[in-house]
């Protein structure tokens, strides 16, 4: 059992640096960088002094809008250091969501980079901003935003009204180390020091406040049942502003001094380059990402017997694809995490040692130091083992609340501290969590609860099928009815017959899909997530295209 411990985000680094000091932290395959525990705590430190010297005080608001950048990592641990909360921005932002999340989280500084696939995120700060072109850098007035100060630009180009990355370096000289120790011994485990906003697929996106005390014991929670250790090294694909990348990838390392090699974002055959490259232990990501890695034409030439272990999270596992991953990527002892942002975010997971079976078809056991319950969605008593209800937790990782939104927060966190997660889950007798759908997921077609992950799970094991989704999409007669979204395999021909033909008779009359769809991919979030809104939205259009 890895214990909790009261250490902030900084002083964890620091004492990784005394134990591990020569060992490599970082290594960046793409730009041929590697930093030691020691030279990355001090170009954090180097950061965290700029910081300083801009005028960030305890509590300050930063944004940060780029991909897995060198400098998002060093902006991780300096803010850590100092005490400036990191607010996470998701790449895909445009320019609508970005002014909410900037106007909503206070944010007083932003670091952005230029742009990414062709988008440019200057030109849609300086629509937000355009006061910037004629300010000072650190004098920002801006009509909309009128908490933004400070912008800094990645990469040594200057622009009008911003810092650039060079400029926060060289103000970092003019700060002594002292100053940075002595606002550092200020700091205490139990503040916030991370916000990361939901997606938002109902509603605006909220803030999710995040302690030091919070994320730092949920990743060394989550490098137990890895059993991750010094020795491993862990590609990192998956982004840095979701929790998987910068909780379960980068302080998961941290806290057990592992190096982390991470890429600037997903591509398959660059994270099979790198894991061969860098000898690497240990490989996160989404199911897509791997279902992406083993049909890379590539795939075969690729000797992948360094591989150890890993996790696979945000959706569901077809049995197909984990056999795949133990068996030709040799990740035998990949683990399986399931949680949300407001928990910090893991709250189950599979050990390396359980069987394949436990690790497809459930999420593990509850973490150490952290309760979980399922409880009746009506009258609110907890369930035996066996009958499905919501998922409830309570604990050091359950979030401080979301930012400025006190009733939203009495919604999920209930007065003796037990965060709803909305999902709908099933214990078994020996411990381990089965998620069987989301409470807003849940189809209703003529008075029959309907769950789409079960639906799924029965889909994924035609042969002929890559990835299914199903959603229930309005119906005049029955309320709703049960469509499903499938992708099948690369070159082969499968029918909406087939499908049908293989439900009957399998699962219930009222189970099987009404309608049935083949697409070639599915609308996804940055970090990899499937967004079944979306799917739902594109029958809808379908629909109405054919009236």
């Amino acid at each position: 059992m890895a214990e909790l411990i009261r250490l902030t985000v900084g002083e964890l680094l620091d004492k990784q640096v005394t134990r591990f000091g020569e060992r490599e932290a970082v290594v960046y395959p793409e730009y041929d960088l590697k930093w030691t525990y020691r030279e990355f705590r001090d170009q954090c430190n180097q950061v965290a002094k700029g910081f300083m010297k801009l005028g960030m005080n305890k509590g300050h608001h930063v944004s940060i809008w780029a991909n897995n950048q060198p400098e998002w990592l060093l902006t991780q641990f300096a803010t850590g250091k100092i005490g400036a909360v990191l607010i996470t921005v998701n790449t895909n932002y445009r320019t609508k969501e970005l002014e909410y999340l900037l106007s909503h989280s206070d944010t007083e500084t932003l670091i952005l980079m230029d742009g990414i696939d062709g988008t440019s995120y200057i030109d849609m700060l300086l629509e937000i901003c355009p006061e910037l072109t004629h300010s000072e850098p650190g004098h920002l007035h801006s009509a909309r935003l009128p908490r933004l100060k400070n912008v800094i630009l990645l990469g040594k180009q200057n622009h009008p009204g911003m810092f650039s990355w060079l400029d926060i370096l060289e103000m970092g000289k003019e700060v002594l180390e002292e100053e940075l120790e002595a606002r550092s011994s200020l700091l205490e485990p139990d503040e916030v020091i991370n916000m990361q906003y939901t997606s938002g697929t109902t509603g605006f996106p909220k803030g999710v406040m995040l302690s030091h005390y919070n994320i730092v014991n949920n990743a060394r929670n989550i490098a137990e049942c890895m059993k991750l250790t010094e020795k491993d090294r862990l590609c990192i694909p998956v982004p840095f502003f979701h929790c998987f990348g910068c909780v379960l990838g980068v302080l998961t390392c941290v806290s057990v001094g592992a190096a982390m090699v991470p890429l600037t974002k997903f591509d398959a055959g660059m994270v099979l380059k790198a894991v061969i490259q860098e000898k690497c232990t240990a490989l996160h990501g989404v199911p897509t990402m791997f279902i992406a890695e083993l049909n890379h034409p590539d795939f075969v030439q690729y000797d992948f017997h360094t591989l150890r272990t890993g996790i696979m999270a945000g959706s569901n596992c077809p049995i197909e694809v984990m056999r795949r991953v133990t068996e030709e990527m040799g990740i035998k002892e990949l683990t399986i995490a399931y949680g949300q942002t407001e928990s910090s975010p893991v709250i189950t997971q599979t050990k390396t040692d359980d069987p394949v079976e436990l690790r497809v078809t459930t999420v593990g056991k509850k973490h150490d130091a952290v309760e979980v319950k399922i409880v009746d969605i009506e009258t609110g008593q907890i369930l035996p083992p066996g009958v499905q209800g919501e998922l409830c937790t309570r604990g050091y990782h359950v979030m401080k609340g979301y930012y400025k939104m006190p009733k939203e927060t009495e919604q999920v966190i209930d007065q003796d501290g037990w965060l709803h997660t909305g999902d709908l889950a099933v214990l078994d007798e020996n411990g381990y969590f089965r998620i069987t759908g989301r409470l807003k997921d849940m189809i209703i077609r003529g008075g029959e609860n309907i769950y789409p992950r079960e639906i799924e799970e029965f889909i994924y094991q035609h042969p002929k099928v890559l990835d299914v989704q199903v959603v229930g999409v309005p119906d005049e007669y029955y309320g709703e009815i049960v469509a499903a979204v499938i992708r099948a395999k690369e070159g082969v021909h499968l029918t909406k017959e087939e499908i049908l033909t293989y439900c009957q008779g399998q699962i219930s009359r009222h189970k099987i899909p009404s309608e049935i769809y083949f697409v070639k991919e599915y609308p996804m979030t940055a970090s990899g997530k499937i967004q079944k809104y979306k799917i739902s939205e594109m029958i809808l259009q379908k629909k109405q295209q054919n009236k």
